[in-house]
């Protein structure tokens, strides 16, 4: 008992100085995002009420978070066996500079990426304009998956980089975590349009309509994939074919799993009903939720089992 509380008291105060980094990672993510936006965030937030926006701004700061914390995992030793005042050293805040020059380039990345992803995924119609001046609720919310899904996504390439402190390593890691990142994101376009073809009604068209549910519902699949993607990339690189070949193994796993448990919330969760009518019919928001929290808990549970 005693050893464990001074395991905790020495891992404490470095721990803290992580949360406060997190919370300017944050910050600078909304400047970042503040300069990039032709509108005035905080206006469409507090003045107009902007629900849609609010969801898309959600998923951007849950997306960076997802970015820190994949910055994070790599530098940081959670206990250290001198006292916590000798932990500040050189090396310790070398590792601080580290996870937050990962955090800061992850943050960009994740803006353009989105930008790329959103345009290809909501091809339709143009998703700012929905956002901000339709407050177009159902394409907040995909919005709110693509932020969630991508920055899992960047997360688990960076944690998965396993760079070495010599030169030659660290570029070959990048490239990887480069490579293994664009292979996500073609994987999170690949399954939106598996769900379409899959799906009896045209997501855009509900979408465009104000739907809600639908977007709801999409946006949970978005991040079903983004975690089965993460599980795919992140790990100990051991070599192009082997780490290709287990990455599209997870692939088509999380797809064959995700479409299995959707029609599975039709025969045991929703009896009686069609989960795709309830959503592009009767534009049932609670439907919507049920079918984003089963399949988000059915990758979960694919990550932690395999």
């Amino acid at each position: 008992m005693i050893e464990s509380f001074k395991d905790t008291l020495e891992f404490f105060p470095a721990g803290l100085v992580y949360v406060a980094l997190g919370i300017i990672v944050l910050v600078a993510a909304k400047i970042m995002q503040d300069l990039v936006t032709p509108y005035r965030i905080n206006d469409q937030l507090t003045h107009k009420d902007n629900v849609s926006l609010g969801l898309s701004i959600t998923g951007y700061y849950l997306g960076v978070i997802f970015v820190f914390l994949g910055a994070l995992y790599q530098p940081l030793t959670p206990v250290s066996d001198v006292a916590w005042w000798e932990q500040f050293d050189g090396a310790f805040w070398l590792d601080v500079l580290e996870v937050l020059l990962y955090a800061i380039v992850g943050i960009v990345v994740l803006n353009i990426f989105r930008i790329i992803v959103d345009r290809i995924i909501l091809f339709k119609f143009e998703t700012e304009k929905e956002i901000v001046e339709k407050r177009n609720t159902g394409a907040g919310a995909v919005e709110f998956g693509v932020y969630a899904a991508v920055g899992i996504v960047i997360s688990g390439a960076i944690a998965g980089s396993g760079a070495d402190s010599d030169s030659a390593s660290v570029v070959d890691s990048a490239v990887r975590s480069l490579a293994f990142l664009g292979l996500g994101m073609v994987v999170l376009v690949a399954y939106t349009f598996f769900y379409q073809v899959l799906t009896p009604f045209d997501m855009h068209d509900e979408i465009g309509k104000g739907n809600a549910a639908v977007g709801v519902a999409l946006g949970g699949n978005l991040i079903a994939i983004g975690i089965v993607t993460f599980k795919s990339i992140f790990g100990e690189f051991l070599g192009w074919g082997e780490s290709i070949a287990a990455f599209l193994t997870f692939a088509v796993l999380g797809f064959v799993l995700l479409y299995v448990v959707r029609m599975l919330v039709d025969l045991v969760l929703l009896p009686g009903t069609r989960v795709s009518h309830e959503l592009a019919v009767d534009r049932n928001l609670g439907a919507a939720f049920i079918e984003g929290a089963v399949v988000i808990s059915a990758s979960l549970i694919l990550y932690f089992a395999i």
